[in-house]
């Protein structure tokens, strides 16, 4: 049956290679040694605090998709964090530092969000119940999620300036919150402290020294309440766009063991939509150095943006620039993305939540991975246009497939790979998830090439070339071709390899439905996440990709001594 799905799936894209430009591509995967290293539950998805009434640009995509009124209870929201086993889950965004949790000896009225016009982000502080914890933390401990929530940094605090805060962190909320939290047994994998407060921040800043003391509070806090318990959550700052000097402070004024993992933010993609020039300075986006005024409406360059492989690269810079930042100021922390949405002010309408997207959100992955980046949160799990589930219906968008086989093929250990292609052929290589062997993930940003992929062992390769000097042969080009296809030691005939081509339904690139080996990805009757197979095909035979389409390639025989 496989076989024939292989062939019927082959014949298929026939029409489409003959049509268009085909080049032939060598790929060369490194398996002697692992680059870098994820964590095992690397994906990662965010619920954010907007509400309903969050509108720009005459849309309102957010919906009842908040912390506090999300449908907790809506059997396609279970259903899509199991299937994951182990779903990361971080809880913050924008209006988090003004949220209160109703709990302990609060002295401010706690009352929902509300519209306000000189509050940060438009919006009064709101409110945390902890009936509402309590119906979360049992949505997560049903689903088996892995949760990092996100504390309010500025309670307390004062505006000394435009955008500008200081004053002490009033620790006692937070405190109270967490030993409640605690004295009932939730299990937070880590605490986070605030959200894009750092550098010249967004809405509103907060100095490295000043912030930097403070963690060293959270700190002695986590340790406080968590002394009687065998796991002590992680400390995770500072969730903002990365700046080195302020992250290097950040790591210097805090010491030694303090913050566990450093965060930051990239929405690389630019506006969702582009903003009035009037709202620039309401919103504090004019001094992010991250923001643009351009017009108003969906970003026409947006597609284009996420098809062209030069920009798309352009962020291996801030990739680099914390590996740095740590290694000089912090090596006992780690780096995460903390969120990341591609494209901000809620995504792109019509862009975001749609097939297109994925060649974005996957080049990114396997970009932050090589970069020793060790988990990546998704902006949204639901909510705005860019979640993984739609905000009202809650059925998954392209891009949840697009997790959830990255989360199930793609290993912790990254792999070194070369190519011989051209820049619109990006390949990532991991060791296999659970199993022998590797996995590659192919994404063909060309719209008329069609990619014939051969894929080499180096260490195949070494083994011949040092074959040819023992034994003199006069051809090493004999031997290399008899390694193009076979990725283990030996040939073998009946060694086969999984494929999982995604392709838009109908070729249509925004379209809302992923297509897996030419099959469409629904909810099955019963309202469960469909299966996800692979077509088999010989491991000697050519790997096809066809134009603006991505493939996960799993090769089970491949010999990589770094992923025993």
């Amino acid at each position: 049956m496989g076989f024939c799905l292989s062939l019927l799936f082959f014949l298929a894209s026939l029409p489409i290679i003959f049509a268009q430009d085909v080049k032939h591509a060598t790929i060369v995967v490194d398996g002697t040694v692992t680059t870098a290293e994820t964590d095992d539950n690397f994906i990662c998805a965010t619920l954010d605090w907007w509400p309903h009434d969050k509108c720009d640009y005459n849309q309102c995509p957010w919906h009842y998709s908040s912390v506090i009124n999300l449908d907790l209870s809506h059997p396609l929201l279970a259903k899509a964090i199991q299937a994951f086993r182990y779903l990361r889950i971080r809880i913050g965004g924008s209006l988090q530092d003004q949220v209160l949790y109703d709990v302990g000896n609060l002295n401010s009225t706690c009352h929902p969000f509300r519209k306000m016009k000189d509050g940060l982000f438009g919006f009064s502080k709101g409110c945390l119940h902890m009936n509402r914890w309590d119906e979360l933390n049992h949505l997560f401990s049903r689903t088996g999620a892995i949760v990092t929530f996100s504390l309010n940094a500025l309670h307390g605090r004062h505006q000394i300036r435009k955008g500008v805060w200081g004053g002490a962190w009033d620790s006692s909320n937070a405190y109270d919150f967490m030993n409640y939290s605690v004295s009932k047994g939730y299990k937070l994998d880590s605490w986070e402290f605030g959200n894009e407060l750092s550098g010249s921040g967004i809405g509103a800043s907060v100095s490295a020294e000043l912030y930097g003391k403070d963690v060293i509070n959270l700190k002695e806090i986590i340790k406080d309440l968590y002394k009687k318990s065998n796991f002590k959550p992680s400390l995770v700052a500072p969730g903002g766009f990365y700046n080195q000097q302020w992250y290097a402070k950040l790591l210097q004024v805090s010491g030694s063991g303090i913050v566990n993992v450093m965060t930051h933010h990239i929405y690389n993609l630019g506006a969702g939509y582009v903003i009035y020039k009037s709202e620039i300075s309401t919103y504090g986006f004019e001094s992010s150095g991250v923001f643009s005024s351009d017009g108003l409406g969906v970003d026409p360059n947006l597609v284009n943006k996420i098809l062209d492989p030069h920009h798309l690269s352009k962020i291996s810079e801030t990739f680099s620039g914390i590996v740095q930042t740590i290694q000089q100021n912090g090596p006992w922390a780690s780096a995460w993305v903390g969120e990341s949405g591609g494209a901000y002010n809620s995504g792109g309408r019509h862009v975001s939540n749609t097939f297109v997207n994925s060649f974005w959100y996957l080049d990114q992955l396997g970009m932050a991975a090589k970069y020793h980046t060790k988990v990546y949160c998704r902006q949204t799990l639901i909510g705005g246009n860019y979640g993984l589930l739609n905000t009202t219906t809650f059925v998954p968008n392209p891009d949840y497939y697009s997790a959830l086989l990255w989360h199930r093929l793609m290993g912790k250990g990254v792999l070194a790979v070369g190519s011989d292609a051209s820049p619109h052929l990006r390949a990532y290589a991991h060791c296999s998830k659970g199993r022998a062997g590797i996995t590659l993930l192919l994404i063909n940003l060309s719209n008329q090439t069609d990619f014939i992929i051969s894929v080499r062992n180096s260490m195949t390769m070494r083994l011949h070339v040092e074959k040819k000097l023992i034994q003199k042969e006069n051809s090493l080009t004999r031997d290399l071709k008899r390694s193009v296809s076979w990725v283990g030691n030996e040939a073998s005939n009946g060694a086969t390899r999984e494929e999982y081509h995604l392709t838009p339904k109908d070729g249509y690139l925004r379209s809302e439905t992923m297509v897996l080996n030419g099959i469409p990805l629904k909810l099955t009757e019963s309202g469960d996440i469909p299966r996800l197979d692979p077509v088999h095909n010989n491991v000697n035979s050519p790997i096809y990709i066809s134009p603006l389409s991505i493939s996960f390639v799993v090769f089970p025989n491949f010999d990589a001594p770094s992923c025993a």
